[in-house]
């Protein structure tokens, strides 16, 4: 059975003529005929009394008509949404400096997702999200600009956070004994400088401040260089290789959490960008920030899931 052959059905059932049918759908009149025959074998059941003369539905014919209908409005509705997902404008993620390596899985078949490629800090980019730039952003934000953007924020990651130091010792280093750089560039690091300053007051940890941009960088290896003690590495140093002269260390008393929130504005009503937000941050879980021992700004929107 196929959705062309209700088709014809319905055409025929619609007309009580196959002549007039098959002029309605465009095609031969016997084809017409043998599609209808095989649409009653497939289902077992007459659908017309027919003669030389006329065309009558039989009591079976009648009474799937309706479910005929609304199958084939199912299947029309189907289509559609299918045709605005192909053809509407894609669902646009602007990011900092990681994204989920499976974006493309998780999204497949619910929305043409664009990665914008305009690498801008955090702040940067959920400001874009509010204004319409962007309709999705991967970055780091706290509940006061969660607020006062209007935005809704998910959890999609989590980076720990280690030090960096001279030597050979890769054992783990207490929190207060690092120490962490704080940019005079707010336009670059202004989210990185709110966390840093926070996580200095929390913990005892040593503030360092900067004019050079260093937070990231062959500058940021030439500061931990300099310094008597290690130097608490940003998450856009996660994965960037070491000197040799350099190692990575656990911080620990507290473990140091940087979160990755999904933002998207919160009175968002397309379809395509709800879908997308909820594929992206489908079964993420908690990401282990319910551990003891974790540290989190005050503002984060996830310290919830500490329990």
């Amino acid at each position: 059975m196929e959705l062309r052959q209700l088709r014809y059905f319905l055409a025929v059932a619609e007309e009580l003529h196959f002549g007039r049918a098959a002029s309605r759908l465009l095609i031969a009149g016997p084809s017409l005929s043998q599609q209808i025959k095989a649409l009653e074998r497939d289902l077992g059941v007459p659908l017309f009394a027919r003669d030389r003369r006329t065309v009558a539905l039989t009591a079976a014919g009648a009474a799937l008509v309706p479910e005929v209908r609304a199958l084939l409005e199912r299947a029309d509705e189907l289509q559609r949404h299918a045709h605005q997902l192909s053809g509407s404008q894609p669902v646009r993620i602007g990011y900092v400096n990681w994204l989920p390596p499976d974006l493309t899985t998780r999204t497949a078949g619910v929305a043409q997702l664009y990665v914008d490629a305009w690498v801008v800090p955090s702040h940067a980019q959920a400001a874009r999200v509010a204004d319409g730039s962007l309709d999705l952003a991967v970055c780091w934000i706290r509940n006061a600009d969660v607020e006062q953007l209007g935005l809704s924020a998910q959890l999609l990651g989590v980076d720990r956070l280690y030090a960096v130091s001279v030597g050979t010792d890769t054992s783990p280093v207490r929190a207060k004994d690092i120490a962490v750089l704080v940019d005079d560039d707010v336009t670059s690091w202004q989210s990185w400088n709110e966390y840093a300053e926070e996580f200095a007051r929390d913990t005892g940890a040593r503030v360092v401040r900067i004019h050079n941009g260093a937070i990231t960088g062959p500058a940021f290896f030439d500061h931990v260089r300099s310094c008597t003690t290690p130097v608490l590495n940003s998450p856009k140093g996660q994965t960037a290789p070491l000197p040799p002269d350099l190692v990575q260390r656990p911080v620990i008393d507290p473990e140091v959490l940087w979160t990755w929130s999904l933002v998207r504005r919160s009175d968002e009503v397309r379809s395509a960008v709800l879908a997308a937000a909820e594929a992206i941050t489908r079964d993420v879980g908690d990401l282990g920030l319910d551990r003891e021992g974790v540290w989190l700004p005050a503002d984060d929107p996830h310290r919830a899931l500490r329990g």
